[in-house]
């Protein structure tokens, strides 16, 4: 929805998981000596800062990414995620700035490697394009990121990474998500679809998920943080994403980095989940 902007959410738990593990994927793929694209649905402004009024406002990025600012037991996901942030801040101690998923991306792409980029904010569009203008590794694009999906795949590498990170503040998105999904997977059935989820109404939610795992595409995970029961009263309870295609010991490196992460940012009721909901 146009109205909707991440830098009330920037580095809240969701973007914890969604981002440490959207590095691991690329980390694990870069294994191979062959060019990826790199493909956003709904790529944001590319960075926030946290002192404006926007993050300040809600203050998630208190009870996400500072949680683990000066921690010094990290396990690698999470360190490299805290490297690349630190990175971002021009290597300063001071978490003043947050790198949406492109930001993340452009610091661990390879000269072969290549990024579409899609936003159809007016505002978080401008800021994505003068932040990226000039690099023909990145293309960057003012349109719906679901409709410019099936547009850009099959990548010319035909190896990618798929990021669909909607605001689902328009119910019909959670539908629309799958349904993109499916038709995005008969042209491009080896490209890992990573798709972020809130879970506000767990029923919408799982209607989603059903309408993939009823749709005969293989290897699906849910890696999913809860910080609370599931409850109306509460907003978003959990996140996390669902991976097709997820490379080999994602699943691993996920267990490995809610395990550590469930005692930090749980509120008492929450849960970790990290299973293959489709396998081969």
């Amino acid at each position: 929805m146009l109205s909707y902007r991440h830098g009330y959410h920037a580095g809240n738990y969701a973007d914890v998981l969604k981002h440490s593990m959207l590095l691991q994927t690329l980390q694990l793929l870069h294994k191979k000596n062959k060019p990826l694209a790199y493909i956003d649905t709904h790529a944001g402004a590319g960075g926030y800062a946290l002192s404006d009024a926007f993050a300040q406002k809600t203050g998630e990025y208190l009870e996400g990414v500072a949680k683990l600012w000066q921690r010094s037991d990290l396990p690698p996901a999470l360190q490299q995620y805290v490297d690349d942030i630190k990175h971002f801040n021009q290597d300063s101690n001071d978490l003043d700035l947050y790198p949406g998923s492109p930001a993340f991306v452009d610091m661990n792409l390879r000269d072969k490697d290549r990024m579409v980029l899609h936003e159809l904010h007016s505002s978080d569009h401008l800021t994505l394009a003068e932040q990226f203008a000039g690099d023909r590794q990145i293309k960057v694009l003012k349109t719906d990121g679901l409709k410019g999906l099936i547009a850009a795949v099959p990548p010319i590498e035909r190896r990618g990474v798929i990021l669909i990170d909607p605001s689902y503040e328009i119910k019909s998105d959670y539908l629309e998500v799958a349904k993109t999904v499916i038709k995005a997977h008969k042209r491009f059935a080896t490209g890992i679809y990573m798709i972020w989820y809130p879970v506000v109404d767990r029923a919408q939610t799982e209607a989603m998920f059903d309408l993939l795992k009823q749709s005969g595409i293989k290897k699906q995970l849910r890696i999913e943080q809860a910080i609370r029961a599931d409850s109306p009263e509460y907003g978003m309870t959990a996140a996390g994403l669902w991976v097709i295609n997820p490379p080999w010991q994602l699943d691993e490196i996920a267990t490995e980095t809610l395990n550590y992460l469930h005692p930090i940012l749980n509120k008492g009721d929450g849960h970790i989940r990290v299973e293959w909901e489709v396998g081969e």
